[in-house]
């Protein structure tokens, strides 16, 4: 396990930021992004596929959703893979993974499409734990628009 990816801020409170993506399944994504409706969709399944650890796959395929519960297994899937990554990155459980490290983002999208659908579908305790992780590792939370 690697603990080169945590780092102590003023307050001492840790932040784990996670590396970056493989800049090729990015330009895939990108790819993918161009397309319409289901050439779209159907185009990131085939990245996330190929990198089922990407979190931005997942992110990205938790967007491109036909329907709520599509999205929401998504970005289900895309937390569950982001705890993974954070924990071998030397994340312990608390501390920060602030949205202002581009690499956090896909993390924290995906739990915030978790949150958010998980809402839509009425699954209140859920969406309560969602929201509250995100406002204990993004105190910020949420992001202002870049």
């Amino acid at each position: 396990m690697s603990s080169h990816n945590v780092r102590f801020g003023g307050s001492g409170i840790p932040q784990t930021v996670l590396p970056e993506e493989d800049p090729v399944v990015e330009s895939r994504l990108a790819e993918a992004a161009s397309l319409d409706g289901d050439a779209r969709r159907e185009a990131i399944a085939a990245v996330t596929a190929d990198n089922p650890r990407s979190l931005s796959a997942w992110a990205a395929l938790g967007d491109a959703g036909r329907d709520t519960m599509e999205s929401y297994a998504y970005y289900r899937i895309g937390y569950h893979r982001g705890l993974d990554a954070l924990r071998q990155n030397g994340w312990r459980g608390s501390g920060y993974v602030k949205w202002e490290h581009l690499t956090n983002r896909p993390f924290l999208r995906c739990l915030d499409g978790l949150q958010r659908h998980a809402d839509s579908i009425g699954e209140d305790d859920e969406a309560e734990r969602c929201a509250l992780f995100l406002r204990q590792l993004e105190p910020s939370w949420p992001p202002a628009a870049d």
